[in-house]
């Protein structure tokens, strides 16, 4: 018997448990900072190294190509969000939002999507894939870079987050 995985398995339910998970690990730095008596939202400026996005745009990034991922394997035109976050709250909101975006599209609208042509503009050039390149090549492994990379973050800035934060595991306490 031959078992094969749809689109939609394979985007729309991984992206909302990424971004849950990305939640997650905001809220755990949320109250680290708290504890640590550091203002919270600082953590949005911080960033592994110079030459890399900070917090707050790494959450926009990966934001962004959940929320564009799903609208263009379904063949929908993609909206553009500000990037205008200055609150970890206004991070969560963004995170919400776009949970609530995906959730709302039908196995039906992304099922079947793999022939697609998708042209994207990265760094000022056009690359063109179809729809099963596109989620495999591009699209999930940009959202968990940048998923990971502010687990990284928030590592780098003392909070005790582990293996079971990152797939958003909720701590047993």
């Amino acid at each position: 018997m031959t078992s094969h995985i749809s689109m939609y398995s394979a985007s729309v339910p991984a992206f909302v448990r990424a971004l849950k998970a990305l939640a997650h690990v905001l809220r755990l730095g949320e109250a680290h900072a708290r504890e640590q008596g550091i203002a919270p939202d600082t953590l949005l400026q911080a960033r592994l190294i110079d030459t890399m996005y900070p917090l707050a745009r790494q959450v926009q990034i990966a934001t962004d190509m959940a929320r564009n991922g799903a609208s263009r394997l379904a063949g929908r035109d993609v909206v553009s969000v500000a990037d205008d976050e200055t609150t970890l709250a206004e991070l969560h909101a963004r995170i919400a939002r776009t949970i609530a975006h995906l959730e709302a599209f039908a196995p039906g609208q992304i099922d079947g999507s793999e022939p697609r042509g998708i042209t994207i503009k990265v760094g000022g050039e056009e690359k063109r894939f179809d729809g099963h390149g596109y989620l495999l090549g591009f699209v999930l492994p940009n959202l968990y870079f940048h998923v990971t990379t502010t687990y990284a973050i928030l590592r780098q800035r003392g909070v005790p987050l582990t293996k079971p934060d990152f797939f958003g595991v909720p701590r047993g306490d």
